[in-house]
């Protein structure tokens, strides 16, 4: 690993980290693809390879609806599992949630990988993509789950069946294709949420034993980001990329898609009275009827604000101004990050309490990704960990799973929260 490429590499992790927290406030697939988008557009932004610029948006826009599909899966029981005082549960939790986690890194990352080797020469037929996906989600939740009933989650949700089947169809997309660059970014994102997943959960199991109030929850939601930011990065960075020839026509499609659509059906699914009224009986029970009314206007005219970026750079794009596409890119990250740091400010009531302190990490986290970002670029290097690494690897993450098992069951005889199921 080269030096220069620890500080893009550490910066991805952060951001990811951050807006993966923040995802906590929203949740499903629409608070996930915002955090995805905001990860994928800081990394083409650090790297500052310059053809990226062409593709930055479209990729970034594609990894965010991969990062996004993770979250209709259920993982609330597996957490429970690994918190457990057995360490049959607690290992078999600490690993579900390694596939859980893989799963959000892989789809996220493949798709951001893939839509990085989009270009006019080089088509990616993203039809065929879609279809092979949805098919092979279907098939694979319809034999191992529905026939076999080989069951992770029970009583709850088993969407992680199609998570994995779709994980497997772009697995063999990329490989029939050709995509080993975007399957190696796919890899490497899987390894590092999944491990981060599993390790944040250990993290918040001994957070909790220490007795320090705190919201261990968001500590185990940091590090699925965190772990998984450095495995997209590193992928990305070590990994063979063909030069992408400049475009006369900029794609404005993938910017509406970004900034209009996936914070569209994060305010419209978040900010309506029954969301916040537990909020303000905490923190402005006197006035509730004010900000009940308050706080969803102000998320809605945030999103409005979003709608009149995006117009204006779309057109920006279509008028291929000089250098528009980079600083686009650029702004368009900066403008995305600050609106979700809004809006979990507006859906915790943290501008008017102090009572949830890691949202006022958020903003050190932002400060510092802002200040060093300008400090960053990276060197490109095609001599990264190859596949009997990634295999050592894999196994070195699952002995590291069920020993972090053995190691959390074995410090209490029982915390809430805990599950049962062997």
């Amino acid at each position: 690993m080269r030096k220069s490429n620890l500080l893009p590499i550490l910066l991805t992790a952060m951001t990811l980290g951050t807006t993966w927290a923040i995802r906590g406030q929203f949740g499903h697939e629409q608070g996930a693809a915002w955090a995805g988008a905001i990860a994928c557009l800081l990394l083409v932004l650090v790297s500052r390879r310059e053809e990226w610029a062409e593709t930055g948006l479209k990729a970034s826009f594609f990894g965010a609806i991969g990062w996004g599909l993770g979250g209709m899966m259920s993982y609330g029981v597996l957490v429970g599992y690994g918190k457990s005082s057995d360490f049959m549960n607690a290992s078999y939790g600490l690993l579900s949630l390694f596939v859980v986690g893989g799963l959000y890194g892989f789809l996220g990352g493949g798709l951001f990988g893939l839509g990085l080797t989009d270009s006019e020469e080089k088509r990616v037929p993203w039809h065929q993509v879609a279809v092979e996906l949805t098919v092979g989600g279907l098939i694979f939740y319809f034999f191992i789950i529905e026939q076999l009933g080989w069951l992770m989650t029970p009583p709850r949700s088993e969407a992680w069946g199609i998570c994995a089947g779709s994980a497997l169809a772009l697995a063999y997309f990329l490989y029939r294709s050709g995509h080993r660059n975007a399957l190696r970014v796919a890899v490497f994102s899987g390894l590092g949420a999944g491990f981060g997943f599993g390790f944040g959960n250990f993290l918040q199991t001994i957070g909790q034993l220490s007795g320090i109030k705190f919201n261990f929850w968001n500590v185990m939601e940091y590090s699925l980001g965190f772990f998984g930011g450095i495995g997209m990065a590193y992928g990305a960075l070590t990994s063979h990329w063909e030069p992408i020839k400049k475009s006369s026509k900029k794609a404005v499609w993938p910017l509406f898609g970004l900034a209009v659509v996936i914070p569209f059906f994060v305010w419209e699914q978040s900010f309506w009275e029954k969301d916040i009224s537990v909020m303000l009986e905490k923190t402005a029970p006197a006035q509730m009827e004010f900000w009940a009314e308050a706080i969803p206007a102000a998320a809605f005219l945030i999103w409005l604000g979003l709608v009149g970026f995006a117009w204006k750079k779309g057109q920006d794009l279509k008028n291929n101004l000089a250098e528009t596409t980079f600083s686009v890119l650029q702004t368009a990250c900066w403008v995305l990050f600050l609106a979700y740091l809004a809006y979990t400010f507006l859906i915790t009531g943290s501008f008017m309490s102090g009572y949830r302190p890691e949202q006022f990490l958020y903003l050190v986290n932002f400060g510092l990704i802002w200040y060093l970002a300008p400090k960053s670029s990276a060197q490109f290097q095609s001599d990264g960990i190859e596949a009997k690494g990634i295999w050592r690897l894999f196994l070195l993450i699952l002995a590291l799973m069920i020993l972090l098992g053995a190691i959390s069951s074995s410090l209490h005889e029982g915390i809430p929260g805990m599950q049962t199921r062997f």
